[in-house]
């Protein structure tokens, strides 16, 4: 599955976005393998942070003056929220840029592949929370709310612009897989 993500990424040209009344920001999906299954981190944001209060997040932030790229950014805001060091993260490729709709943000997607068990901690004041979700979970349409563009999983309610990136990614996965859509 791994070589699979990684084929799709290279073999596909990145939909970027250029709007300059917006901020730069980048993410990182991580993915692991744990027992045979695929799983993926999301954080829960703290009420401390300035966006995004409470919300269901991948690892990741606002670009600043000393990145020297926007994958510096997903790798640093990552290390900064939940102690996953760069060294340890095997980037697959990149993803569509997508935008906040309330916030002004350009959201930049890095997926990598991440090892698992990890000692993995939130920070504490931008994350309150760090939690997985079985890829099998998330590519099953029945646990997918069209009508809210969401997914629900044990009590995390995934919506906004995560779900909108979660969601192309899993489209992209399901159409190169031969999987039913």
């Amino acid at each position: 599955m791994k070589q699979q993500i990684e084929r799709i990424l290279r073999n596909r040209k990145k939909k970027t976005i250029i709007d300059e009344k917006r901020r730069a920001s980048a993410v990182l999906i991580p993915l692991f393998c744990s027992q045979g299954q695929y799983y993926v981190l999301f954080t829960e944001r703290s009420d401390e942070v300035g966006f995004h209060k409470g919300q269901v997040s991948f690892p990741g932030g606002t670009r600043e003056p000393s990145d020297s790229s926007l994958l510096q950014t997903a790798l640093r805001e990552t290390e900064e929220e939940i102690s996953l060091k760069a060294k340890d993260v095997e980037i697959l490729g990149e993803f569509d840029d997508t935008l906040t709709l309330i916030s002004n943000y350009i959201i930049s997607p890095f997926v990598a592949f991440i090892p698992y068990p990890y000692p993995f901690k939130a920070d504490g004041i931008e994350i309150r929370e760090i939690f997985f979700v079985p890829l099998s979970f998330l590519m099953d349409e029945a646990n997918f709310r069209q009508d809210s563009y969401s997914y629900e999983y044990e009590g995390h309610i995934i919506w906004g612009a995560t779900a909108r990136i979660l969601r192309q990614f899993i489209d992209l996965l399901k159409s190169e897989s031969g999987a039913p859509q």
